[in-house]
């Protein structure tokens, strides 16, 4: 199990670092994230781009299936991802907590949750399918 510390820098160089997002908490079967918003991760229109809500959902619940991979196992890869849209933010933190709802051997189902960090409004719901690796 990595620290928060190892979490933080294991994306540096890599899309979660660019875009800035931090883990806040690990524990069994769940890892949560932020972001800070900034204009760069927003659509032309000023709102939220939904590009960013899908990077952070999609780090936390891949970052919570490295830290739950089974025994043996040495990777994972994304199958499937959905995303349903609620609401948005233009500035502040956006959160994320992801929960492992299926760990299998072969397959692991995370669900996740975006919500401003302020107000505690949802953003985004977000589901996703990996797929556990294994050497050859």
């Amino acid at each position: 199990m990595r620290t928060l510390e190892e979490w933080n820098t294991f994306g540096q160089g890599k899309l979660p670092g660019l875009i800035g997002i931090r883990v806040t908490r690990v524990a069994a079967g769940v890892l949560e994230a932020e972001l800070p918003l900034r204009p760069e991760l927003l659509a032309p229109n000023g709102f939220l781009h939904a590009a960013t809500v899908v990077a952070l959902a999609d780090t936390t619940c891949g970052y919570g299936t490295i830290d739950n991979l089974p025994e043996g196992a040495t990777s994972f890869t994304t199958i499937e991802l959905k995303s349903n849209f609620l609401g948005t933010a233009r500035e502040g933190l956006v959160a994320c907590t992801a929960t492992l709802t299926h760990g299998g051997r072969t397959t692991q189902i995370w669900d996740a949750t975006v919500r401003d960090a302020a107000t505690g409004k949802t953003i985004a719901l977000f589901r996703c399918t990996q797929l556990i690796l294994y050497p050859r």
